[in-house]
Formats: structure tokens, sequence, C-alpha cells
């Protein structure tokens, strides 16, 4: 079965693996000339190709983000650069031998269904090479060309920006802080790339300004006891907890949570009462540089002036010589006849953000449109085991009729009862999406049954950090390597941190931890229904 592959990014390397390991026959094409998509810098901004700034590093730990048969070396930083996340996708790349499978250069132009789609499920693949086209015929796509490269610029919603006279650009266009030496700076947004800029920009602006509408959640990389955040936070109990309590009392328990660090109605950040989760804030320094003036929360723009700007509620104008526009992305597939994959603002219309839901044969599939709370790396894998299973025939998808209701109702971003509901953006927790897509496969790992067959692992599990292994225990594509892994994964983390080591070291710390966790929150649950 021959498999087109679009992009050599992040989703692109998994699905090329993925369909390997089942035996397909897959072609990679990739319109630059090496790997990595979004984690491949570049000085030069490249057309239909992400864009970073030159201080990048991930949101999100190495053993969180990691692939699940293939641990990041232990040396790595717990947070990495994305030279470093760069040099991991190289290594994956080489150790699985994807390279071979890429055909670097080449752009797909068109992607058609074939005349006889209905009874073969095949497309009609065009793509050029140094200015020469080529056309394909392949059994299955697998789009992986991401949603960071067409910027949104809605400039009709910032009235007075064409009097403007200063400079104004998307944060896309961004590289290093030179630019905005002793000037005054507005940052529109509030999303991990504004603050991001914005906290550099202040360290050589003369003044620095982040506009936000709705506020947001701000954690630290550095949780509980100088812990990572998501191996503190994305535990199958956390999990159980958090999905199990009424949405208030949980909503209440988070929000309680990330004000002990500070409070963050004092610091212009507190989010919009709302029963959906927004994307929270990934930033060590934001707080203390709003604490010593270098940076201010503004509301949102009313109106820009030649050489000002007016916010909502803020009568007085306030001058600006820079403003960066965070404003996001389109999802765009411009390869693609608009009736194969539906785009409703910025929303595809996907069955569990892979597959649409019309087509006469599950033979075309989009992998890593999803924002989920936490890593995107697995679960781009968790998409691309249960994708190329799809196409063999292995597992099946539901009726059309069942798929486009889940959809539907997606959409309508209804507020759950229990649990945390999540708002357009930020699509689901990424715990629970894995677990569900492991099912289709036989990949969920059976906690009960490890408890009595393998305590000590069941326990790591459920209380530890859901890191990736977790998945490769059980069913198609089991890797001998996953339990100690799982064993393994705090040594790996304190590798790189652990320079001194004192006479008390132990990494068995987080077990306390999560049973300390354990009690307050069962206490917590107690009182609550008192």
């Amino acid at each position: 079965m021959r498999v087109a592959i679009i992009g050599a990014g992040v989703s692109g390397l998994t699905a090329l693996k993925c369909c390997l390991a089942e035996g397909l026959a897959p072609t990679c094409f990739e319109r630059s000339q090496d790997i990595g998509g979004l984690w491949r810098y570049t000085e030069r901004i490249e057309d239909c190709r992400p864009s970073l700034y030159a201080s990048v590093v991930s949101n999100t730990s190495k053993e969180m983000s990691a692939f699940s048969d293939f641990p990041y070396p232990e040396d790595f930083p717990v947070f990495m650069p994305h030279a470093r996340l760069l040099e991991y996708l190289r290594r994956y790349a080489e150790h699985f031998g994807l390279r071979q499978h890429i055909q670097f250069g080449t752009a797909v132009v068109s992607v058609r269904k074939r005349p006889d789609f209905a009874a073969t499920g095949q497309w009609d693949v065009v793509t050029e090479t140094d200015g020469t086209r080529a056309s394909h015929v392949f059994d299955a796509v697998m789009v992986c060309s991401g949603n960071f490269w067409e910027p949104t610029l809605p400039l009709q919603c910032f009235p007075g920006i064409e009097k403007f006279q200063g400079q104004y650009f998307h944060s896309r266009q961004y590289k290093h802080p030179d630019m905005f030496q002793g000037k005054r700076v507005l940052v529109v947004g509030m999303g991990n790339s504004g603050v991001d800029i914005a906290v550099e920009a202040s360290r050589i602006a003369a003044k620095v300004m982040i506009c936000t509408g709705r506020g947001a959640w701000v954690f630290s990389r550095v949780f509980d006891h100088g812990y990572p955040w998501d191996m503190i936070f994305n535990t199958r109990f956390m999990s159980l907890v958090r999905n199990s309590l009424p949405g208030a009392l949980t909503r209440g328990l988070i929000s309680h949570k990330v004000n002990q660090r500070f409070k963050h109605e004092n610091y212009g950040l507190q989010p919009e009462n709302s029963c959906l989760v927004r994307e929270p804030v990934l930033n060590d320094d934001l707080p203390s540089y709003i604490l010593t003036g270098k940076i201010t929360i503004k509301p949102g723009v009313k109106e820009f002036k030649e050489n000002s700007v007016i916010f909502y509620n803020c009568p007085e104008e306030e001058p600006i010589d820079i403003v960066v526009f965070c404003t996001g992305y389109n999802v765009s597939f411009p390869f693609l006849e608009e009736a194969d994959i539906k785009v409703e603002n910025k929303h595809a219309s996907l069955y569990k953000y892979v597959f649409p839901t019309h087509l006469q044969r599950p033979t075309l599939a989009v992998l890593g449109l999803i924002k989920p709370l936490g890593a995107i790396m697995p679960v781009t894998e968790m998409q691309a085991r249960w994708v190329t299973r799809v196409f063999k025939g292995l597992c099946q998808l539901p009726p059309r009729s069942v798929m486009e209701n889940e959809v539907m109702e997606k959409k309508k971003n209804k507020v759950r009862w229990f649990g945390l509901s999540f708002d357009e953006v930020l699509k689901t927790d990424c715990l629970v999406y894995s677990d569900e897509i492991a099912s289709f496969i036989g990949a969920k790992p059976n906690v009960l049954a490890l408890l009595f067959r393998d305590p000590k692992l069941a326990l790591s599990i459920f209380f530890g950090p859901c890191t990736p292994y977790q998945f490769r225990l059980q069913g198609p594509g089991q890797w001998d390597g996953a339990r100690q892994a799982i064993l393994t994964q705090w040594d790996r983390i304190l590798k790189p941190t652990r320079t001194r080591v004192t006479s008390s070291s132990s990494s068995a710390w987080p077990s306390f931890l999560t049973l300390f966790g354990f009690l307050l929150l069962m206490a917590a649950v107690f009182f609550a229904f008192q």
C-alpha cells in the first residue's frame, strides 16, 4: 500500500516511521532541504514554512515530549532549545532509517481523488521539484504540513491601524530583539509567543505593553518542588480527579493552584470568567517583569492613532513605536480541494481531529492539527499509529453519521457537568485523547491488570507522569524497553540538573509528593460535599 506523507516535521517523521512499522510503502515529500519542520530554525523567513525566533524553548519536558519508543538522551536539558529538539529529530530519523524515504526539495502541488475513488480510495498527487512537475498515484495520503506558516493578521479588527506611522508586523517575522532597542513596544495577544517576545523586548526596550481582552493563567515550567510542570500535572491520578469532580470544583482547584504562585488578578492577568479552559501561558519571567515595571498588561485595543494607541477603559493615549501582532495562524491546505477538508473559522471538520467524515474511503488523514493541554509530539505519534491501521483495514471508523454528530458536538463547545471543558483553541486533554486513540488499536495500558502482575510498574503508571512509553507496553508496536523507560524516567529528568550531588540526593521524592497530593485532594473532595 503506497502512502504519501506531506511534510517531514514532527508529524511527518512519526507518520513515516509508523507506516514502515506496519509494512506500508511510504514516500514523504518535503519542500525544504531538511527535516525538522517547525523546529528547524533559519535566520531567513521562508515561504510556506514555519518560522521560529532564535530563543525558542520547548514548553513541555523531554520525557513527556518523547516518541514512545525513543527516549531523549539523559544529558539533554529538561526543556529544550530548538537546536536540541532538532538534534533529537535527526537521531530519530537516523535510528529508524527514515531519510531514504524522504524526497527533499519537493513541494506537493495538488492532491485529488481519482475517478475510481469510491472503489479504490486512491489519490492523484502532483509534486514539483526544481520547476519540474511529476504525477503519482497513492493508495492513501497523510497530511503533516502543520499550521504555523500562514499567519492571521486581522487588521480590520484594529480601527486606525492604517494611520499608524510606526512599525507593525506579525510575530512570524520576529527573530531577534535588537529591533526593540529604546523603543516603545505593544504586543497584541497573550499566547506563548506573545509573552516570550514581550519578555525579550523588555530587556532593551524603553517600554513594553501586552494587551489582552481575555487574560490567561500563567504557568511556570518549574512546578512543585522544582519538577517540570507537565510531569506533575499530567498524571493518570490527577486526570482521574480532574475528570471525576464537578466542573466548577475542578476549575476552582486549578484556579487555587495557579494563584498560589501569584494572584493573577493583582497582575492584570486573571482570565475572564468562563466555564471553558483556555490555553495557559508557559513563562517563568512574566510575573517578575510585571512586578519590576518592565512589562505592563493592558486591556484590548480600542483604536490606533498616528503614534499612539487607546485601550478600552483607558481614556489616555499610550505612545508606541512598534506593534507586534501575535494573532495566531490560519488552517490551510492549498494542495487539497476545499470539499475534501472543510475549514471554518480556523477549524477543520475532522473526526478525532484526524479523518474527514464525508469521504467514501478513509484514505486521507491529517496529523498534528490539534492543540492539547500537554505535549503534541506523542499525540501525533498516537494519531499516526491509529491512522496506519485504519489504512490497512485493521481498525474501522464508525458510520459517517456518528462521526459527523461527534464533530458537530465538539464545535458547540458544550460545558460538561464533570471534568474540564475546553475552548475552541485548546482542544483537549492530551492524556484523555491519547488514551482514547490508544484504545482503538489496543495500546492503552491496563493499570488494574498490571497491579497484580507488576505492582511497581502499575503504581508508576497511575501516580507518576503519563509518559508516552506507557503506550508501548502492549498492543501493536509493543516495545521491550517500555517498562525500563518508565521506571527510569525521573533519572533522565534529574541527570542534567543534578550536577552537584549531595549525600541526601534521591529520585524517589515525586512518589511521596504524589501521595501527599492524593491526601490533600481527597480531603478537598470530602469537605466539598459536606
